[in-house]
Order: structure tokens, then C-alpha cells, then sequence
């Protein structure tokens, strides 16, 4: 038996993005870029590890949002399109870079890679991916989760429990039509717990949720094994928190792996080096430059000076950061089980766009650290929080505290002089969703249809990621405006429904542009 046991949490998020008003719009690039340099990744490290028989076993969340966008026939016609102009800059770059041997082999990486990724698309799972984290799940590897539906910030909901229980009834419906089953669990979003959440996920049939550390270190009481063992909240609802030290090691820009200088320079873009002829039909439509995922350079230093990269190089590098992890979890796992006389559980949870994406050699980690834990260590076991609780089912009864994993543990990020205007609209937004949900509890046809787009519309506007972007400062102009068409439509559709009298033509097009959550049902708010 092992001493102690390492839960990997990879949480898959995107907002939702689709325009299909435009011909092209730039951020849908957010999911084109985390198809190519995230989830496609993991999905060929599955592959590979499934085809090695390595009994690995990993926690995933999969927000409804993204389950959305990966299953939408125009996102996915979208990427398809975004991916053959890739592989086409790709192959010109090889013609390009054939007198310069440094950057020809990572050229040829590219379009080796760009090649894959097709494959895996089009012909391996028919542009679904969903299809692929399922077969995973269905094979017993991966620990499917879900999350509020749109991300929306639980705390600042202001007690509105219907409105949280929407976010969480709408997420299990999605993730049970798409995933073929109830989620055992849920990442809160952004982490952030509020106290009385739990009472809607048992009642939502979901079994554990994750927070941050000082979620479960100022406990009530105080937890007699700290972050090291899942705890029951006083309705038996488990929950998990977030291990500081393995966090630590691949989140920290001074101590963290994918500041390694021999790893690759995510801000060093072709889209931005190269002569603005030749990469403008790779850009923006616009004309303005953009990232378009092919990069030359290694982080190198402190400097402005970047030297090129070596795949090879980075390759050896994130093996060695495998095993400094694995020897590091293997120490302190031996360390907790002596003082707490039981074996204790790491939970490592991570953004899943940090692999790949933000570091482009950590699915390569990742795929190193589960065949090192699998085949190297007898002190330390793989496990998911659902296996966990089967192994451990008697724990400690306490009341978690509210938190979250934003800046200084609480909600500055989401509540902020840049963004403290949207909750009066959203609280009134919620009041207003409720009181529809209960003036027409029966409501069919298309009044059923503008009472399910209303819910489409307030779900959309509650999305954490809008208020996160406008306190970062970075396409602020794009999330204010989000936010606010989401408003605006509500509030048209709440006086419509209201006076009886729904723009039949208006509605469908609604429906067409903002079709998250097919199965969405406005009851949810009751």
C-alpha cells in the first residue's frame, strides 16, 4: 500500500466565445488556441499512456461552456479553418528557415505536430473532442468534473441561492448530456466557496467540491490533518483543498518550472517578428498582428536577448522537473503519513491551459510525472478524489470558510474598482429571472423558448471571466461589452415576456447567436 496518494486536477475553462455574426473574430482564438496547444496535447498523452497500459488516474473538469463550444458544428468548422492556415504558415515556414538549421528542426516540429493535431480532430474523433475526454473517462482514467455553468462567481451572487442553484442545475444537465453521466464532483469556479453551496450540490447529486487552502485551515472546528484529507461538511458533501507546496512548484514565476530558461518563450510570436507582408495572412483580418503559435525562441534569461530553442533540450528538462516533483511529493508524502499515522492525499490542482498553452512543455511533464509515479514510486499512488473517498470514506465534519484562489484568497479579483458596477445589474438581473421562473412555471412554446433565453442571457453575463479581465486590464473594451449585450438583451426579454408580446424573429436569432447550453431549462431558477 502506498504511503500517500497525489490527486492531479486539471481544470479545463473556457468563456463563451462564438460570433457568428462575423466571419472571423479574434478571440474565438482563445478556443482554437487551447484545442491546438491544450486539450489535443493531453488527449495524445492519454492516448500514448493508454497505449502503453500505464493505469494512470487524473481528475479533469470540463465547464459547460467549454462542452458547448468544443460541441458547436460552427466553432468546430471554425477551427478547422484555423488550423490549415497554421499548418500552411508552418510549411512555408520550413521553406523559409531552411538555411538556418536552429530554427528549421523546430519548424519542422510545428508542422509535425500541426499534422497530428489534424489527424486527431477530423479523422480520430470527427472535430468532437468531447468524444475524446469520454472515451477516456469511460475507460476509467480520467475523473470527469464539471463546474457552475457559465463560471459565475458564487459569493458575489448576493445570497441569491436560486441563481447559484441555476449555475449548478444547467452545469449537471450539460455535463450528463455530453458526458453520459451525473458529475461525481465540481470545481467551484475560481474556486470560491460560499457557505450554504453545499447544500444545493447534494441536492444536485454532486458528491465533493475543491477550495483553497485556508478554505479548510480556518475550518470550523479546525481540521485535525489540515489540507492533507478531504473533510465532510456538516451535510456530507466532501471537500478538497489545494496543497500549497506542489502548487508552489510549477505555479511560482520565481520558483516554478516553466520559468526554466531552456524552455519555450510563449511571448516571442512570429505573428509579431516576422515581415509584416509575409505573416499577414496569418494575423487578424483586421491587419493587426496576433499570436499565431509558432515560436522560436527559449525563455533565456532576464533579457531581451533570446537565444533559439531546443526542443530536444526542453524535452531533458522536463523529465528532470518530473522527477525533482515526484521526489519532492515522495518526501513530503512520508513526512505527513508519519505524523498523521494514516496516508495523507496531495491535491494538485492546476489551470489545464497552463500545459501547453502558458507552458508549452507541460503536457511533456505531465506525461513524464505519471509513468515516473506509475512505474518508479512505491511511496506515492495516483488517485482521484471520487477513488479517494471510496478508499476513505470516514473523515472529519467541519464548516469550510468562505475563499476562493484569487489574490489574497478572497474576491479582489472579481470585485474591484474596475468592475464593482456589473453586480447591481446582475443581482436585479436574478431577482427579475426568478420572479419569471415563478410567474410561468408551465410555460410552453415560444414563451417557453424566450423564458429559457433569458436564463441563456443572465447565465452568460455571470461569467467570472468578464469581471476577471476587466480588474487584469487586458481586452477590457470586449468583456464590458459582454457583459453588457447580455444585460441588455435579459432585460428586453424579461419586458417582452412581461407584456406578452415576444419578437418572434428577434428570439430566434438570439437563439441562434447565443446557443450555450442546448438543454438550458428556465425551471432551474425555481
Amino acid at each position: 500500500m502506498a504511503k500517500g496518494y497525489l490527486a492531479l486536477v486539471l481544470h479545463a475553462h473556457l468563456p463563451f466565445v462564438r460570433h457568428p455574426e462575423y466571419d472571423e473574430f479574434l478571440e474565438e482564438d482563445w478556443l482554437y488556441q487551447a484545442i491546438t496547444e491544450t486539450y489535443i496535447p493531453l488527449i495524445r498523452m492519454f492516448r500514448g499512456l493508454v497505449h502503453d497500459k500505464v493505469p494512470f488516474h487524473l481528475t479533469m473538469s470540463l465547464t459547460p461552456t467549454l462542452i458547448s463550444m468544443l460541441s458547436d458544428p460552427l466553432l468546430q468548422t471554425r477551427y478547422v479553418r484555423y488550423l490549415d492556415r497554421t499548418l500552411e504558415l508552418a510549411n512555408k515556414e520550413l521553406d523559409r528557415t531552411r538555411h538556418e538549421p536552429d530554427f528549421y528542426t523546430v519548424a519542422l516540429m510545428y508542422k509535425e505536430r500541426l499534422e497530428e493535431t489534424r489527424d486527431l480532430f477530423c479523422d480520430q474523433y470527427l472535430e468532437n473532442l468531447v468524444n475524446a475526454f469520454v472515451e477516456f473517462q469511460d475507460r476509467g482514467h480520467l475523473e470527469l468534473i464539471t463546474c457552475g455553468a457559465t463560471h459565475g462567481y458564487f459569493p458575489l451572487m448576493n445570497g441569491n441561492m436560486n441563481a447559484i442553484r441555476a449555475q449548478v442545475r444547467t452545469a449537471v444537465r450539460t455535463h450528463e448530456v455530453y458526458l453520459g453521466r451525473k458529475p461525481p464532483g465540481i470545481w467551484l469556479p475560481e474556486c470560491a466557496y460560499t457557505p450554504g453551496v453545499e447544500e444545493i450540490l447534494k441536492s444536485e447529486g454532486i458528491g465533493y467540491f475543491f477550495v483553497d487552502t485556508h478554505g479548510i485551515l480556518y475550518a470550523d472546528p479546525k481540521p485535525k490533518y489540515g489540507v492533507y484529507a478531504p473533510v465532510f461538511c456538516p451535510n456530507g458533501v466532501a471537500a478538497f483543498a489545494r496543497d500549497v507546496e506542489s502548487s508552489k512548484q510549477v505555479w511560482s514565476s520565481k520558483e516554478g518550472y516553466p520559468g526554466d530558461f531552456d524552455y519555450r518563450d510563449f511571448y516571442r510570436d512570429v505573428g509579431f517578428d516576422l515581415d509584416y507582408d509575409y505573416i499577414k495572412p496569418y494575423i487578424a483580418s483586421t491587419g493587426d498582428r496576433k499570436m499565431t503559435g509558432i515560436k522560436y525562441y527559449r525563455i533565456t534569461g532576464k533579457t531581451d536577448h533570446k537565444e533559439p530553442y531546443h526542443p530536444f533540450r526542453a524535452m531533458d528538462k522536463a523529465a528532470e522537473h518530473a522527477g525533482n516533483f515526484m521526489f519532492n511529493r515522495e518526501r513530503q508524502v512520508e513526512h505527513l503519513n508519519g505524523l498523521m499515522g494514516q496516508p495523507p492525499i496531495v491535491v494538485a490542482p492546476y489551470d489545464a491551459e497552463l500545459f501547453g498553452h502558458w507552458w508549452f512543455e507541460g503536457p511533456d511533464f505531465l506525461n513524464y510525472l505519471i509513468r515516473k509515479v506509475v512505474h518508479d514510486s512505491e511511496i506515492v499512488e495516483l488517485t482521484t478524489p471520487g477513488r479517494h473517498l471510496g478508499q476513505f470514506p470516514k473523515n472529519q465534519v467541519v464548516q469550510p470558510c468562505m475563499s476562493s484562489w484569487g489574490y489574497k484568497g478572497y474576491h479582489e479579483h472579481w470585485m474591484s474598482g474596475e468592475n464593482d458596477w456589473i453586480y447591481r445589474h446582475l443581482h436585479k438581473a436574478a431577482e427579475r429571472m426568478v420572479e419569471l421562473a415563478e410567474k410561468h412555471p408551465n410555460a410552453h412554446g415560444t414563451m417557453e423558448r424566450a423564458l429559457n433565453q433569458a436564463a441563456r442571457e443572465l447565465l452568460l453575463a455571470q461569467s467570472s471571466d468578464w469581471a476577471f479581465i476587466m480588474f487584469a486590464g487586458t481586452m477590457v473594451e470586449y468583456a464590458v461589452k459582454r457583459t453588457k449585450d447580455h444585460l441588455v438583451r435579459f432585460n428586453r426579454l424579461y419586458e417582452d415576456i412581461n407584456r406578452h408580446h415576444i419578437d418572434a424573429a428577434w428570439l430566434e436569432d438570439l437563439e441562434l447567436r447565443d446557443n450555450a447550453f442546448p438543454f438550458v431549462d428556465y425551471r432551474a431558477y425555481l
